[in-house]
């Protein structure tokens, strides 16, 4: 998934920190951590819920570590009276896909169909929804469910409950506890309160990763006034995320500084995406000609890097977000903040509602991710390819243009 966050992945016994969109090496220990109890009950509940007469599907699936994905059949849930179904066209491939598959953070839940950048058609409402019908164009982003009674559901932010019900590999308490299972599938149910609607004029496939790594960047943007016309903005990495806040921070009508080691990156920066300037950050002369000038700075880098010289490209008072999650703590020097009122914050995707506000401003202004489009015959080698960071930006899975049953079915 490009590079962002920091939320809590939900398992009946351990909460696992992971970072959805964000490539991130894994602990030495980490694939020591066994679920077999877990997994073993989860299956109950998968069979069981399979006896109950849900809607067949086929999708592709990891089977353990080795992050192969292959034919599968399952059984999605029965639709509920609020339930929306939904045919997948188009599903993104996040970083936080390939971490699930093979297991890096010990929390899989096999099989594990991935996926959560969907965008489909709605083919079904049940008799009390009343946001959707049959044809409406929809997406479904990183979560698909939550408590809906927390003081964060309560103030709108469901992206930051305890119980967020995460779109792929997540434990659905309220539907038997069975584990989710993503869009790299032909049809998926999901709760008309955690679908979207997705503007006219959009490219579908173009949209999908806005669905999560575009709302983890705008998200930020917004609670933080970085999108202020005139303002200065730092985009610090041009990858999955990072191209999309340039984007996102020159409709907004910002200055917007790119910011990289790699001194390569400078003319896609500026002639393709349209950054107004660009900076080697290795290199001291520039830093230090560029020292507080930026009004703020997202910061989407998934490697450790120094962040010391990062804060002295701000203003007094000005704002860095980290989306990124390094694998090794960050360093922050208090003198690096306090004199200036510099602050440092974090972001975890979005609301429903900033999701939804991302793509209305997505779609007046014309806004999508770079993508590769390919057939779901293609997705081992595409993730191969996502682990050497080998795309420009996102792969996206054309699902409903694919033949799903090519090869074995389990």
């Amino acid at each position: 998934m490009s590079h962002h966050f920091r939320a809590l992945i939900h398992i009946p016994f351990l909460p696992v920190p992971f970072s959805p969109g964000v490539s991130v090496a894994s602990p030495s220990t980490s694939r020591t951590l066994r679920l077999p109890r877990a997994r073993a009950s989860v299956e109950k509940r998968e069979q069981a819920m399979e006896e109950q007469g849900g809607a067949a599907a086929l999708g592709w699936a990891a089977r353990d570590s080795t992050g192969v994905l292959s034919p599968y059949n399952f059984s999605r849930r029965v639709p509920r009276d609020d339930d929306v179904t939904i045919k997948v066209l188009y599903c993104g491939i996040c970083h936080t896909d390939l971490h699930i598959i093979k297991n890096d953070w010990g929390n899989a839940m096999y099989p594990v169909v991935p996926g959560h950048e969907i965008v489909g058609v709605v083919t079904g409402v049940g008799g009390g929804v009343t946001k959707f019908k049959a044809g409406d164009t929809v997406g479904v982003g990183y979560f698909v469910g939550s408590c809906r009674s927390c003081d964060s559901c309560g103030q709108g932010n469901e992206n930051y409950c305890a119980g967020v019900v995460l779109t792929s590999n997540g434990i659905d308490a309220a539907h038997g506890g069975t584990a989710t299972k993503g869009g790299f599938s032909d049809v998926i149910v999901v709760s008309e309160h955690y679908v979207l609607r997705v503007p006219d004029g959009l490219s579908l496939d173009r949209t999908a990763p806005l669905l999560c790594a575009g709302v983890t960047v705008y998200s930020p943007m917004m609670r933080h006034g970085l999108n202020s016309p005139g303002k200065h903005l730092g985009v610090v990495g041009l990858g999955g995320l990072g191209h999309v806040a340039v984007k996102f921070g020159k409709a907004f009508g910002m200055k917007v500084t790119v910011i990289s080691t790699s001194p390569s990156k400078r003319q896609e920066a500026v002639e393709h995406l349209g950054a107004d300037d660009f900076l080697v950050s290795r290199d001291a002369e520039q830093m230090k000609a560029a020292a507080g000038t930026m009004d703020g700075i997202i910061d989407t880098v998934s490697a450790w890097h120094p962040i010391t010289p990062l804060l002295a490209l701000m203003k007094p008072l000005g704002q860095m977000v980290v989306v990124g999650v390094p694998n090794k703590p960050l360093e922050l020097p208090v003198y690096a903040i306090v004199p200036g009122g510099k602050g440092v914050a974090g972001n975890s995707v979005g609301s429903v509602g900033d999701c939804q506000a991302m793509l209305e401003f997505a779609g007046k202004h014309g806004i999508g991710a770079e993508v590769e489009v390919i057939k779901m015959d293609y997705v081992n080698t595409a993730i191969e390819r996502l682990e050497k960071n080998d795309v420009r930006y996102r792969f996206v899975i054309d699902v409903a243009g694919s033949d799903l049953g090519s090869g074995s079915t389990a």
